[in-house]
This record gives C-alpha cells, structure tokens and sequence, in this order.
C-alpha cells in the first residue's frame, strides 16, 4: 500500500501508482470525508463530456411544442 505525508501546510500527494491506476488527472475535483478518527475518504468526481446528452437525452422529442402553447398551460394551472 503507496504511503504518502501530510506536509506542513496539510497538503498531501497522491502517489503516482494510485494516480496511474485510475487515471486521475490535474484539475479533476475531489471531496474529502471523514469516515472515522483513523479514517478518510476521498472521492472523485468525473467531469461528463457532454452534459446536455445526459439531462435532455440524445433523441428530440417528437412533438414539437409552441412557447405560447406551454405558457398558456402553465398559466392555467
């Protein structure tokens, strides 16, 4: 198991096995939890190359819908 050292300005370095094993890259955003007194935890937070596909997805809606038509409905609820 790589050993790393907490330095005087509490920095640590990942070591370089663990950083080639999962490819993390410089920049990438990591949250550090505290799992127990002996224990902590870091977790990475992969960056998605294209987030729009993954919030509206990749196929258009079939019907397309007038603005005046949704705030109408949006008006009447």
């Amino acid at each position: 198991m790589p050993k790393t050292r907490v330095t005087d300005k509490f920095r640590v370095t990942i070591p370089k096995q663990i950083r080639e094993e999962i490819g993390l890259k410089p920049g990438e955003v990591v949250v550090v939890e505290r799992v127990s007194a002996e224990e902590i935890l870091l977790k990475r937070f992969r960056r998605i190359k294209e987030p729009k596909k993954v919030l509206v997805g990749e196929k258009p809606f079939g019907r397309h819908v007038p603005v005046d038509e949704l705030e109408e409905k949006a008006e009447m609820r």
